[in-house]
């Protein structure tokens, strides 16, 4: 964590661009006292207009005097861009830092919504994963999370176990059901995010109405694809439309996963569900191992090369993870959602809308980020800016949910005390 977080209160860090806003600084420990026989300037450079001031030097330079034990400065910080502020102290002549931070501006349609991490395709020990569900779930919010959904092989209720180890827990995780799809003859994989009911139920309680209304799909279609695919698109798309009528989001995953020497999806059946797009959303960063990192490469490459094509699409980041404790997947792959609030309906319309990233976390390695150019700057800048203090605040509530499903009965009363704490210290930063 970064000085400027740990020493200092600092708010607002996410400002409406071409507006005056009043920022503060707030030291939280004696060696960063404001002196009183000391100056204070501060300089300030936009990232991107290297906006010049009347003197011609792209750096702002102003003095500001101390509130008491604070700094407080008013500035227009123009266009939707990072700001750097260094803080300089003056004493007896000489300057020295004493502090920098950024400001980030954004016009109102971002500026209104707020980010929110989240992991959409992960595994329990209830399929192939390790822990149970309700750890799953506690692991999560240990890591920074602040929504998910377990989503076992061919199993919609480990979800719902999930959900109801919390019921009765003041927790601001938000856990969603889900389930991954295996129909059958179709090895194309799918994810049914947040549906309020089982679609592979469906699937195995009424086999023969599925058989009957893939047909139908198949002839109404007439896909220019061998019959074998014909029936994998059908069976597909009849998936994504049973995922929507829950209410879900419907998930295409992991087409360059290499499974039995081959890539789980062939070029010609990728193409054409890609082309026509029944899914809801497409899982551009999946849960590969350092070693098959080629394929979540590949799959990168393919939604940039469509992006410029015009065709933009929908996307999202997931671990895929089957254990959290195994230093592997868990937490190198998640997505960053810009939404209202937390509610379902807004995630997924926000996803639908664009306003989502694909993260790729790899231990040892820079953070890097996937998804529409505008969202990517701003997001990488709460990755290294906000999400710090997010994530350490939902370590200790992910700790506590962890010791409650264990037994520990007390943990539900701090669970209390923190509950909002998180959203509280979040809008802090948006002034």
């Amino acid at each position: 964590m970064k000085d400027n977080m740990r020493y200092f209160n600092i708010f607002p860090k996410i400002v409406v661009e071409g507006k005056e806003t009043a920022i503060r600084v707030e030291p939280l420990y004696h060696h960063k006292r404001i002196r009183k026989d000391a100056r204070y300037e501060l300089v300030h450079s936009p990232m991107e207009s290297r906006g010049f001031d009347e003197t011609g030097d792209r750096k702002r330079i102003k003095e500001i005097i101390p509130s008491g034990d604070h700094l407080e400065f008013s500035l227009v910080f123009e266009g939707e861009q990072e700001h750097r502020i260094e803080i300089r102290e003056i004493l007896d002549g000489e300057h020295s830092t004493y502090c920098k931070f950024s400001v980030y501006s954004l016009s109102g349609d971002l500026y209104t919504l707020r980010p929110y991490k989240g992991d959409l395709h992960m595994h329990s020990s209830c399929s192939d994963g390790r822990e149970a569900p309700a750890y799953v779930a506690g692991a999560c919010r240990r890591i920074g999370l602040d929504f998910m959904a377990l989503t076992d092989h061919g199993q919609y209720n480990p979800s719902l176990e999930a959900q109801g180890a919390y019921k009765d827990l003041p927790i601001d995780l938000r856990i969603f059901p889900g389930e991954e799809i295996h129909p059958p003859d179709n090895y194309v994989h799918m994810i049914n995010f947040g549906g309020d009911f089982s679609v592979n139920d469906l699937i195995n309680n009424y086999r023969d109405d599925y058989f009957r209304e893939v047909r139908e799909i198949m002839q109404e279609e007439e896909a220019d694809l061998p019959e074998k695919e014909q029936y994998i698109y059908a069976s597909c798309k009849w998936c994504f439309e049973k995922i929507r009528q829950g209410g879900g989001l419907g998930i295409y995953c992991h087409p360059y996963w290499v499974y039995d020497n081959m890539y789980n999806v062939s070029a010609s059946l990728h193409d054409y569900i890609y082309s026509r797009k029944p899914f809801d959303a497409y899982e551009l960063i999946g849960g590969f191992h350092l070693r098959e990192a080629e394929s979540n490469h590949l799959q990168v490459i393919y939604y940039q090369e469509e992006r410029a094509k015009g065709k933009d699409m929908p996307i999202v980041g997931v671990s895929d993870a089957h254990g959290c404790d195994t230093g592997e997947l868990f937490g190198w792959y998640y997505t960053v959602v810009l939404s209202p609030d937390l509610e379902l309906s807004n995630l997924i319309n926000s996803i639908k809308s664009l306003k989502s990233v694909a993260v790729e976390a790899l231990p040892g390695n820079p953070i890097r980020v996937y998804g529409p150019y505008r969202l990517v700057k701003y997001v990488l800048f709460l990755i290294r800016e906000v999400f710090p203090i997010h994530d350490e605040l939902c370590y200790e509530e992910g700790r506590l949910m962890l010791e409650y499903i264990a037994g520990n009965e007390s943990a539900a009363k701090i669970l209390a005390e923190y509950k909002g704490r998180v959203e509280t210290r979040m809008d802090r930063f948006w002034g």
